[in-house]
């Protein structure tokens, strides 16, 4: 049993935890809790650490016996610093990051995309990975500045859809939203200028969402790659909804559409 914060072990956990630049040199990242550290494809597990505690009380023996990596022991009062959760779970794992092209976004039946610009907070994007999972998306695609997608915060908002949406990290954004625009792939900004109402425009072909920072919207450079502006109409004195809410909405209106063309079809 690990029962020192000096074990070269926790000081990496504590490392992977706190840098992305770390993460990135390692090219894993850590996960907390019984979902995430489950889900995660075996082969893509590294190495699963579980609390005194949580080992003792025997809950998941079942699905530790099915891990292919040995299970690392850790004292309760260690484990506590290590966790990145006031209440820890008592199970983390470090796992190896996932990869993709930028053609297993492309490169569906029909593209449902979802394109960021800079998002800043980690919980955002997050949930946008999780509702994406939920509204079909094909998969995300994003640019550099955009909050590191293995960032705790991140990675616990996901719930686990980081393993199953395919997602692109971009050098130049605009050179991925060119080769978008060569597959014919149509584009949507949700923009303060756009005139046409979000639900109005045909999403059953393939299609791409742009999203922009929380504070600043998306760039003219990117804004101005897109086939249209629409707008989500909004009551009151609220002028813009929170990034990842705009998001959700596009999504499912997407979803919609398509389950209705279908329906129709039926």
């Amino acid at each position: 049993m690990i029962s020192s914060t000096s074990n070269q072990q926790i000081k990496n956990i504590q490392n992977l935890m706190k840098k992305a630049k770390e993460r990135k040199k390692q090219n894993v990242f850590i996960v907390e809790g019984p979902k995430m550290c489950f889900e995660a494809p075996h082969k893509l597990l590294k190495a699963v650490y579980v609390s005194e505690s949580f080992y003792k009380e025997n809950r998941y023996a079942k699905e530790l016996n099915s891990v292919e990596v040995v299970t690392e022991v850790v004292s309760d009062q260690v484990f506590k610093t290590i966790s990145d959760t006031q209440t820890p779970q008592g199970i983390m794992a470090i796992v190896q990051m996932p990869e993709y092209k930028l053609e297993d976004v492309i490169n569906k039946e029909q593209p449902h995309i979802l394109i960021l610009e800079s998002i800043q907070d980690p919980g955002n994007l997050g949930t946008m990975i999780r509702t994406g999972e939920g509204a079909g998306i094909s998969g995300i695609i994003m640019n550099k500045t955009t909050v590191d997608i293995f960032n705790p915060k991140t990675v616990r908002a996901t719930m686990g859809s980081l393993y199953r949406v395919p997602f692109f990290i971009a050098e130049d954004l605009t050179e991925a939203i060119a080769k978008l625009k060569e597959n014919g792939i149509r584009l949507y900004a949700a923009h303060l200028k756009g005139k046409m109402s979000y639900d109005k425009p045909d999403y059953t072909k393939p299609c791409g969402f742009l999203i922009g920072n929380e504070g600043n919207g998306l760039s003219d450079e990117i804004a101005d790659l897109a086939d249209n502006y629409i707008k989500i109409p909004m009551a009151g004195k609220v002028e813009s909804l929170n990034a990842a809410i705009s998001a959700t909405l596009l999504m499912y209106e997407c979803s919609r559409q398509r389950r209705r063309g279908h329906e129709d079809l039926v």
